[in-house]
């Protein structure tokens, strides 16, 4: 990209559905846009959970944001974390291995997403890993495939105790990623390792599906609950509704149930798939334009997803709070295209008056191999038709040709035979995240050896980015 001294500068922010999105739809406008993200890829986060057992590889759900904009002249890709947005000097600052870097403004896009979010119980985490980036779901294949590894070494030794506490699984959450995961943990363990091992059977690996609410799915119709939750069950899922989490160890996880009564589950591997807490660069804009963020750290934005004076910046994705819209991917796709035909028209000297509307295309959940939920509309679908309707929708948004063929091929070997092409484990991959967690930041020393890097690391301000 070759910057025009005169031409309006954009800035995205993030590089999920909202942020790549709003790039895509500024491929014609005469503006240089300049995406910065913490990671280089953008991310398919509905099928993370198909990493984690073994179906699919990252590439295919974390294709390169390069690769997806090469085509487009004006953009250009920066991984960097957006650690500050000035609003009045209209400017944004990114930090890449500890090293701070600032760029200027006159549109801006923040799309930063959600994380993870343990309800202020992040001790948590060490224990019971999120489902929001690839390093999560790669940590999670370590620990679910590394414990039926274990668990035959504990049977062959006598330790039929430890073996059956490491081939139990709780899943916190019973939302669409916690029940995706507590049914594909099913059809691991009872079709794809059955015939495996030889001092364990997979089979009676104990699978719990648990949350503080009284239904599973609590956003879908009534009625698909219901038939989500027999579903469930007839797998072999044990579902815990009313269930409280109050505490988590390497060992195991104590919950409450409606009574007050404390219990606890002897289980290595846990998932936490329940709550998220936005973008902490929410809070950071709602503090400079005097609003309040919500439960969820989400910001309140205008009806044309601007903020109070300040009608260069849009806030998109799950980091807004807006009519009570759901974090899903539609929303954010929605919002971006909608931030970025205000901006080109704003090129032209015209206006979008109209705020922005949601068309809802409608939910859909899977609970297993030939069996998922779908309610579009007035319209609510199960079984198998469902199951279909499903592998299409996500076929579509699934970014890049290459890409949807080898999923398609994966979803193939995976759910008409047993195999999973993806069960490669390492002890790096279980435990590497939890030793960089312990020993420090070790992103930020390694920039001071970086040699370029090093000499802006020991600058007093951050210099103003180069243009290009």
């Amino acid at each position: 990209m070759n910057p025009s001294a005169t031409r309006p500068r954009v800035i995205i922010v993030g590089s999920g559905f909202g942020g790549l999105f709003a790039a895509r739809a500024l491929a014609k406008a005469d503006v240089d846009v300049r995406l910065i993200a913490r990671t280089t890829h953008h991310l398919f986060q509905p099928l993370l959970y198909q990493v984690a057992t073994g179906i699919l590889t990252p590439g295919e759900i974390a294709p390169a944001t390069r690769e997806v904009l090469a085509r487009q002249e004006n953009v250009q890709v920066e991984m960097g974390d957006v650690t500050g947005i000035d609003l009045a000097g209209r400017t944004v600052t990114a930090v890449t291995l500890g090293v701070p870097r600032t760029y200027g403004y006159d549109h801006l896009i923040v799309a930063a997403g959600a994380d993870q979010s343990w309800f202020g119980n992040d001790q948590f985490a060490e224990f019971a890993p999120g489902m929001k980036s690839v390093d999560d779901a790669l940590e999670l294949r370590g620990r679910i495939f590394g414990a039926f590894e274990l668990a035959e070494l504990a049977a062959a030794s006598g330790h039929h105790d430890e073996a059956a506490a490491l081939t139990t699984f709780v899943v916190v959450g019973a939302g669409p990623t916690g029940v995706e995961m507590a049914g594909q943990l099913a059809e691991l363990s009872r079709r794809t390792l059955k015939n495996d091992f030889r001092h364990i059977d997979p089979r009676d690996a104990k699978i719990y599906l648990m949350d503080a609410a009284d239904a599973v799915l609590g956003s879908f119709d009534e009625s698909l609950r219901g038939k989500t939750q027999a579903a469930l069950e007839k797998l072999g899922i044990d579902v815990l509704l009313g269930a409280k989490v109050v505490d988590v160890d390497a060992r195991g996880i104590d919950y409450e149930d409606r009574d007050g009564e404390r219990h606890r589950i002897e289980a290595l591997t846990k998932v936490w798939a329940a709550g998220v807490a936005a973008s902490p660069l929410a809070r950071q804009l709602a503090e400079q334009v005097g609003l309040e963020v919500d439960r969820a750290g989400r910001i309140p934005a205008l009806p044309d997803l601007t903020l109070p004076g300040h009608p260069e910046v849009y806030v998109v994705g799950d980091m807004v709070s807006l009519d009570g819209l759901p974090g899903v991917a539609q929303v954010a796709i929605q919002q971006a295209r909608y931030a970025a035909r205000k901006i080109r028209a704003t090129l032209g000297g015209d206006q979008v008056t109209e705020p922005f509307s949601y068309f809802d295309k409608g939910n859909m959940a899977t609970i297993s191999r030939f069996r998922a939920i779908a309610e579009i509309g007035k319209l609510k679908v199960t079984g198998f038709p469902a199951w279909v309707l499903w592998l299409a929708v996500h076929l579509v948004y699934i970014i890049g040709f290459k890409s949807r063929v080898t999923t398609l091929l994966h979803w193939l070997v995976s759910f008409l035979g047993r195999g999973r092409s993806e069960r490669n484990i390492t002890e790096q991959q279980i435990f590497g995240r939890i030793a960089m967690n312990r020993v420090g930041n070790i992103p930020e020393r390694a920039g001071r050896n970086v040699g370029w890097l090093a000499d802006e690391a020991d600058e007093d301000e951050p210099r103003e980015a180069p243009a290009g």
